[in-house]
């Protein structure tokens, strides 16, 4: 293999393995401010004990997730040199605001959220989750406003020509709010929220199927319950405007998505099929119309297809990106399935008594994680040949020094050091879970309303 494709492979390697834990801290983040919230509205042991439980998890997940994400910074040095000083001034701007406005804010605080515990108030441990949560927000506002100028430019201008030129912004705000920036920052909010909620659906399902810590186990269900059942319905929406946005500013992205060659009208949307590049077809079941309708809300309306553009311009693996793109979205509609079905039993009482469905709940951690790294390789492998959409070709952007023996040499190390890492995590993650959230004694069961040893009332 060649120096591009070796490159491309390393950087979707990191980055993939490095995407499993930003999700699950900001989805886990939103999951303990309710949670803590609730501790502060009723003075129930229960929930601080709950809190304290996933803190320890989200601790776990936020370290794991720094050390895995440092590397990407300098492959854009050793590997994309081109790309580094083609985009430098508009990377540069959104790195730096990521580190100063969220790490430094989600981190600072991750102390006393761990250690703050009877040494400061509880208003004040509570004001330390929001601003941890907040944080990892933020994080990810700056990182996919990074990602989303590449995929639809807007707010610069070019300065230089041929291998000294680059971008550089004379629009800050414009670069910021770019055409894409707020739907797919929506989405992948959504998306984090989803992997969290089901991170801890999945840790409580065990424990119901197990019998333990029961007491503590059904509210924190319920309590993921709600977030995972607003967060799938919401994504829904987000989805749709999200590919809104691809039809409007990435033609040939969407064509790629939905498996279309030609142009034409009363474009078809598939629901599962297999792209034939060869030939130039795709065979599935479709709704006829349905594309149509759902980017021009008109059966009849013409969508433009991959023929359109010229073959140097469009997606090489065109069946990986249709395969990846219609995966997360039939997972995102078995998650409202599940979600949907689950508040249905709850509403007639009947949630914990279905051993099959907490089974189904107790390995659903894995959906949202498909689903997201479905969603992002679809987005980036639809936007080939370009890594800056119409301005800089991926093979163009490359560093000129490297050689292809040392990228693999390189990546090979990775794998070995990101396996040792998951394996880590998994063995810590799991010693965590069998101790379980109970520290000392059997606290009394929840209480809807309950007021006692209130902490807000102490201080």
């Amino acid at each position: 293999m060649d120096v591009e494709i070796l490159s491309r492979i390393q950087f979707a390697f990191t980055i993939a393995f490095h995407y499993i834990y930003p999700p699950l801290s900001i989805g886990l983040g939103l999951i303990l401010v309710i949670m803590e919230g609730m501790y502060l509205r009723t003075g129930n042991k229960l929930y601080e004990q709950m809190t304290r439980f996933w803190i320890r998890i989200f601790a776990l997940i936020f370290g794991i997730g720094v050390a895995t994400g440092i590397i990407m910074e300098f492959e854009f040095g050793t590997n994309w040199a081109t790309y580094s000083k083609y985009v430098g001034d508009i990377f540069g701007s959104a790195l730096a605001a990521e580190g100063i406005f969220a790490f430094a804010l989600e981190s600072g605080f991750l102390g006393i959220l761990i250690f703050g515990w009877n040494r400061v108030s509880p208003r004040v441990h509570f004001f330390s989750v929001i601003m941890v949560f907040l944080g990892s927000m933020f994080s990810a506002v700056w990182i996919v406003v990074a990602n989303s100028w590449q995929q639809t430019p807007a707010g610069f201008h070019i300065v230089g020509e041929g291998m000294n030129a680059r971008a550089e912004i004379t629009d800050f705000w414009a670069m910021v709010f770019n055409p894409s920036s707020v739907d797919r920052l929506t989405h992948v909010w959504i998306g984090a929220f989803l992997a969290g909620s089901f991170l801890v659906l999945s840790v409580n399902a065990w424990y119901i199927l197990k019998g333990k810590h029961l007491h503590i186990a059904k509210p924190a269900f319920k309590i993921a319950l709600v977030v995972a059942l607003v967060s799938s319905l919401s994504q829904l929406l987000s989805g749709h405007s999200s590919a809104d946005g691809v039809a409007k500013n990435q033609p040939a992205k969407l064509a790629a998505m939905e498996g279309h060659f030609d142009s034409a009208s009363a474009a078809p949307m598939y629901l599962f099929g297999w792209v034939d590049k060869k030939n130039q077809q795709t065979k599935g079941l479709a709704i006829p119309g349905g594309l149509s309708f759902l980017t021009h809300q008109d059966f009849n309306a013409p969508v433009t297809g991959l023929n359109a553009f010229p073959e140097d311009q469009r997606p090489s693996q065109i069946n990986a990106v249709f395969q990846l793109y219609h995966l997360m979205i039939s997972i995102g509609m078995l998650l409202i399935a599940l979600t949907v079905y689950a508040t249905w039993l709850w509403y007639r009482g009947k949630l914990f008594e279905k051993k099959w469905l907490m089974m189904i709940f107790a390995f659903s951690v894995l959906l949202p994680q498909i689903a997201n790294q479905a969603g992002w390789f679809a987005a980036e492998m639809g936007r080939q040949p370009w890594v800056v959409y119409g301005l800089l070709r991926t093979s163009d952007a490359l560093s000129k020094n490297v050689k292809a023996e040392q990228v693999l040499f390189s990546l090979i190390l990775f794998t070995l050091v990101y396996t040792t890492l998951f394996v880590l995590f998994i063995y810590l993650f799991n010693k965590k879970v069998k101790h379980g959230p109970v520290d000392a004694g059997t606290p009394e069961p929840i209480e809807e309303g309950s007021k006692r040893d209130n902490p807000v009332l102490q201080h």
